[in-house]
């Protein structure tokens, strides 16, 4: 007897997770929709582990994120809907179809842009031949991403008919411009619904600008909270190097210790001793 493979062993452990008799009264409970909440955190695990480099972690997680697809599989053949195989059977047609310079007796693609351009042409083809060519440009582009995500794929829609400036120079004007507005409902006692809109096209401005310049504005926001958060336990740790409490420091000198974590982060920064520096400085003061 042929040793099953690591998909047939997951599909084999989910069927018996969801088995009706001997199953787990948790999986039994679950649903659709009370499975979609973990499927964006598994798949948020997923983006962690590669930007941290864990390549061990990344292989757990897409375990994680795989054995979701596994869970609506079995649900789904439970209804009589589809399986697992027609999940696979259909995303693998989806990728000839929309690659036929590989697949297909079709003219060779110059680059990737030059694909992602031909991607989105495919995409538009069968959003329109799904609504009776009666398709929005804007039409499909889910409500539940994240709203930098969502921000950035309807500019990119908007762009592909001509809606979009030119230059990122001129995307920066823009933001100046919001700031502008943002600062005149600050300065008017601006209601919260008319800051909640000004702070909004402000965003939705700088997630422009992250188009322009090719940069994923969800990776950017990440990597800054990263940053942000390395840096507050530096400072944290300093603090509980000499015994001191956040409320007995002044947003002044936490502002000093901001800039000496920052350079602590530099290869070439000076070694001083963190507490004997903090001690020095409060001394000093």
């Amino acid at each position: 007897m042929a040793h099953p493979t690591g998909i047939d062993r997951l599909l084999e452990v989910m069927a018996r997770l969801r088995d009706p008799h001997a199953g787990c009264p948790w999986d039994l409970e679950q649903s659709f929709r009370t499975i979609a909440p973990h499927t964006i955190e598994e798949a948020y695990e997923v983006a962690d582990a590669i930007e941290r480099d864990d390549m061990a972690a990344l292989r757990d997680e897409l375990g994680d994120l795989l054995f979701q697809v596994v869970f609506y599989a079995q649900m789904a053949g439970e209804a009589g809907t589809f399986d697992f195989d027609a999940i696979a059977g259909s995303i693998a047609d989806k990728m000839i179809r929309r690659h036929p310079h590989v697949f297909a007796d079709d003219e060779r693609v110059a680059s990737a842009d030059a694909q992602t351009h031909r991607w989105e042409d495919h995409k538009a083809a069968e959003r329109a031949a799904a609504a009776e060519g009666k398709a929005g440009v804007l039409d499909g582009v889910t409500s539940a991403l994240p709203a930098l995500t969502r921000a950035m794929k309807l500019q990119k829609r908007a762009a592909r008919v001509g809606f979009d400036w030119p230059e990122a120079s001129q995307v920066l004007d823009k933001i100046d411009e919001e700031v502008g507005e943002l600062r005149a409902e600050l300065a008017g006692g601006g209601a919260p619904d008319r800051l909640e809109d000004e702070v909004g096209d402000l965003l939705f401005a700088l997630v422009n600008l992250a188009r322009h310049l090719s940069i994923d504005p969800e990776g950017a926001l990440r990597r800054t909270n990263r940053k942000f958060e390395r840096r507050f336990r530096w400072i944290e740790d300093r603090l509980a190097e000499v015994g001191r409490p956040f409320s007995e420091v002044d947003l002044e000198m936490l502002e000093t210790l901001w800039q000496c974590a920052k350079e602590d982060e530099k290869d070439d920064a000076a070694e001083v001793p963190p507490n004997r520096l903090l001690k020095s400085t409060y001394e000093s003061r």
